[in-house]
């Protein structure tokens, strides 16, 4: 088993683990004595897992309810999030209960806002069974709904207890999701150098989680260093919500590293030659490099971005963070996606 500890205000393990699935509620019951917990996960990884994983908890003496969504980016909003709320009070969890965040990236965000809110607050866990939450969103404690003006803009920072990962999940993915997922992957090496993507399962999440460990130490609350982490996200969520989220997280982060790279290439902001490089390592692992969503919807929707400023916005090239105004990001856009 691969341990690695984050030491964020909130400390806790991420362990990974081919096989551990089976044996999360010993695992968790190792950090938090059982308790009333609900399990959130969407309707197809309850299919999978949901019993399971309710199995595992209550051999371990937790009493569980199970509350799961329809699968999607489009249900990570607040209907949702109130319909987890009410399902937490209706299992009658007090202060000291549980919350399971079960599946990719939208159970972590969604599942770790309602514990944020949930009594001001409750435990949570995370485990993750796509490779991007496997890789990026389970760490760090960020959570989030979308509103309708823009991707993420309801959350909360709130660390989980403990990460569970087992690679073995990663083997009933579409071949669309696993490619998503392999975005943040070349994320990471992009940044901090290195083929991350071409390790095993474990070891390629364990690679990814030490680097965000130390950006999330460093930075928990994204004052500063951990913009980094956004790499292609500017564009990419940009794309993500000018498609009405038909275009997945991943594949958007693809399309916003290879626009931004090609756009800061033409800028004299990247090396000669880095953008091709970028976009080869992407659609090699099946990922798209450009998308057919009109460049005035994509620069409409980066206006929403959360992280915009009243001077503009902090933009990544890679490994350096720059400060742009909007005027300039629309031209970053324009170029990127030509």
């Amino acid at each position: 088993m691969i341990k690695i500890h984050v030491g964020t205000d909130r400390e806790y393990d991420i362990l990974i683990e081919k096989g551990l699935l089976k044996d999360c509620g010993a695992l968790t019951a190792a950090v938090k004595a059982p308790c009333r917990a609900m399990l959130c996960c969407d309707e197809t990884v309850a299919s999978l897992y949901g019993e399971p994983v309710r199995a595992s908890y209550e051999e371990a003496g937790y009493q569980t309810a199970l509350f799961t969504f329809a699968p999607g980016e489009r249900s990570k909003n607040m209907g949702t999030l109130t319909r987890l709320l009410e399902a937490m009070g209706a299992a009658e969890l007090d202060r000291g209960g549980l919350l399971v965040a079960l599946g990719g990236g939208v159970a972590g965000d969604l599942g770790g806002l309602a514990a944020a809110l949930y009594r001001r607050g409750i435990d949570y866990l995370q485990i993750p069974t796509t490779v991007l939450a496997g890789v990026d969103s389970s760490v760090g404690g960020k959570t989030a709904v979308d509103l309708a003006c823009g991707k993420n803009m309801a959350g909360a920072f709130w660390q989980p207890i403990l990460v569970l990962c087992d690679p073995e999940t990663f083997e009933t993915l579409p071949p669309e999701t696993y490619a998503g997922g392999m975005a943040e992957v070349v994320k990471y090496g992009m940044i901090f150098g290195g083929r991350p993507w071409e390790l095993p399962p474990a070891e390629m999440v364990a690679a990814c989680c030490r680097h965000k460990r130390d950006v999330v130490e460093a930075d928990e609350k994204e004052g500063s260093r951990r913009m980094l982490l956004n790499f292609g996200h500017t564009i990419g969520h940009a794309v993500e919500l000018a498609s009405d989220y038909t275009v997945p997280h991943g594949q958007a982060v693809a399309i916003g590293m290879a626009a931004m790279a090609r756009a800061a290439e033409g800028q004299g902001l990247a090396p000669a030659g880095s953008a091709r490089e970028l976009e080869a390592v992407l659609t090699g692992l099946g990922l798209p490099i450009a998308t057919g969503i009109p460049t005035d919807a994509v620069k409409a929707a980066a206006r929403a971005d959360k992280k915009r400023g009243a001077a503009g916005i902090t933009i990544v090239i890679y490994d350096r963070l720059m400060k742009i105004t909007m005027e300039q990001l629309d031209q970053m856009i324009e170029e990127g996606l030509a």
